[in-house]
């Protein structure tokens, strides 16, 4: 179920699903085994709006391993995400998709959903172009703190409410949890 770059779902897609190179919005990349896991109960939707409200996306896509539940890719594509299946580490997929993102000028914003420090080179790649930077946590306990400093924006999901931390101060917003 492997995808290339040029099959991407989002409000910027024409009909055979090529993203537009010109486009703006967000480019969502969720690491699967990182932020899916038992202790944080992340909903795949919560991470979407958490994306969402930094403008509209260009690209959602969940990379997950060979370990993946087919139940769990069902769900994440019911929910709009291009599943990425890799048999090997899914951090070196993300980061060269998303670096190929950022260097093709793909996005506006870059939003990695991860609690993986291992993001940190692929957020200053994106800042250097100009991109704006947004690392989404799957709860406070499941933060790297270096990544949430590389980017210029961050949120932690943490249950029913999601703290956002933007760079220019702290705000609440509303998250639900459906499971």
């Amino acid at each position: 179920m492997e995808q290339d770059d040029e099959g991407v779902e989002g409000s910027s897609s024409d009909a055979a699903g090529q993203t537009d190179p010109d486009a703006g919005g967000v480019a969502l990349f969720v690491d699967g085994p990182n932020v899916l896991r038992e202790e944080f109960d992340v909903d795949l939707d919560d991470v979407r709006r958490a994306a969402e409200a930094e403008g509209p996306l260009v690209t959602t896509r969940l990379y997950l391993d060979e370990h993946a539940t087919p139940g769990l890719i069902q769900a994440a594509e019911a929910r709009g995400f291009e599943v990425v299946m890799t048999s090997g580490d899914v951090d070196v997929k993300l980061a060269v998709d998303a670096a190929r993102f950022a260097a093709e000028g793909r996005m506006e914003t870059l939003a990695i959903a991860s609690r993986d420090t291992d993001f940190k080179p692929v957020v200053e790649t994106a800042n250097g172009y100009g991109i704006r930077t947004l690392a989404i946590a799957p709860g406070e306990f499941g933060r790297s703190d270096a990544l949430r400093n590389a980017a210029n924006g961050s949120v932690t999901l943490d249950g029913d409410e999601s703290d956002v931390t933007e760079d220019s101060g702290e705000t609440d917003t509303e998250s639900a949890w459906h499971r």
